[in-house]
């Protein structure tokens, strides 16, 4: 998993809620192979002929190659496919300020190398306010979100989903850091307690 330190760039304003993963990718696109970036958000991006649509936020020169997406209340709500987060990673997203999000959407941005991040959903229009005048810093380091307009903003993030992220890890490598004390204990308490390590059958 990529590690993210700190991403700077282009910041899209989405202030749409409920957009869900059926939105941010078509679940017969996983199937197909391909570039999964050029699918998502395929609703609001291109027309019915398939054609990019000029009036989509997501085709203005300035947000091309956005690293960074200002979206609306409950974002990434809907069926648990893991492939949103992959899909909008594919486009060059690295994280996704909203006021909310969906349960299995949040839990699944950490497990791929995605930064959510919660704010008022005061602040995130404040700061979609300013997504045309300049580019966003989102330092995971700091916690804290630098504006346009010069504001720096903190922000909360989980200790341990913070540390996976800053090393690029997910929960079975922040599980492995721990492997030798896991192997202690374990020989610890086979011999203090070796019936519960018989198992008929299997080798513990």
């Amino acid at each position: 998993m990529q590690p993210f330190t700190t991403v700077t760039g282009a910041a899209i304003p989405l202030p749409r809620s409920n957009i869900d993963t059926d939105v941010i990718i078509r679940i017969e696109r996983l199937t197909q192979g391909g570039d999964l970036g050029l699918y998502a958000f395929e609703v609001l991006r291109y027309r019915p002929d398939g054609s990019p649509d000029p009036a989509s936020v997501f085709n203005e020169p300035r947000f091309a190659g956005a690293s960074i997406l200002l979206a609306g209340r409950n974002f990434g709500c809907g069926s648990s496919r893991e492939g949103a987060v992959t899909a909008l990673m594919a486009m060059g997203l690295r994280c996704v300020i909203a006021p909310s999000f969906g349960d299995i959407f949040f839990a699944n941005c950490f497990r791929n190398g995605m930064l959510p991040v919660v704010l008022p959903e005061e602040t995130v229009g404040l700061l979609a306010a300013q997504a045309r005048d300049g580019d966003f810093t989102v330092d995971l380091k700091a916690r804290t979100i630098h504006a346009p307009s010069g504001e720096s903003l903190a922000f909360q993030v989980d200790p341990l989903q913070r540390e996976g992220l800053l090393e690029g890890l997910d929960e079975i490598g922040l599980t492995l850091k721990w492997a030798d004390d896991i192997a202690a204990w374990q020989k610890t308490d086979r011999a203090a307690h070796p019936w519960v390590w018989q198992i008929e059958g299997i080798s513990v």
